[in-house]
């Protein structure tokens, strides 16, 4: 059987070695309260094939990303920016869907003993308005993606 939380673990320390951004687990993140981040959330699991039982059971999980620009603390008065936003959305795609032109093998290969990645895709894409959403008092902007990792063990 494919343990889930290796799969949530990869995915929160891939996004923030390949963004260089603290990623919360379902909250701001530890000692990071003022954006940029982003957040991780696991929102869906499916089980398919053999019964539970099996340790041969593939498993399809899907995390939602939330990527949160905030105002530069350098900038008195400042509020979020698009384009910041637009590259933390950017980064997050190529994170997890990039692939190497030469070899055709994912940029970020899923490094969990046992377990295999049969495919990856960009599950909805959502967003009140173009680019995200906004939070005017606040000064932050919001973009939120849902990813699916089908796996199988290896």
């Amino acid at each position: 059987m494919i343990e889930k939380r290796l799969v949530t673990d990869w995915v929160a320390s891939t996004l923030a070695t390949a963004s260089e951004m603290a990623v919360g687990r379902g909250s701001v993140p530890r000692g990071d309260a003022d954006p940029p981040f982003y957040l991780l959330y696991s929102v869906d699991t499916a089980v398919g094939g053999a019964p539970l039982a099996d340790l041969n059971e593939d498993a399809s999980l899907v995390y939602q990303i939330t990527s949160v620009s905030g105002p530069d603390p350098d900038v008195p008065e400042s509020t979020a920016w698009l384009s910041q936003l637009e590259w933390m959305a950017d980064t997050a795609r190529a994170t997890f869907l990039g692939r190497d032109p030469a070899t055709g093998l994912w940029l970020h290969p899923l490094l969990i003993p046992g377990v295999s990645c049969m495919a990856r895709r960009l599950e909805v894409e959502w967003g009140g308005q173009p680019g995200g959403t906004s939070e005017q008092e606040a000064g932050i902007m919001t973009y939120v993606q849902r990813f699916r990792f089908d796996l199988t063990p290896a």
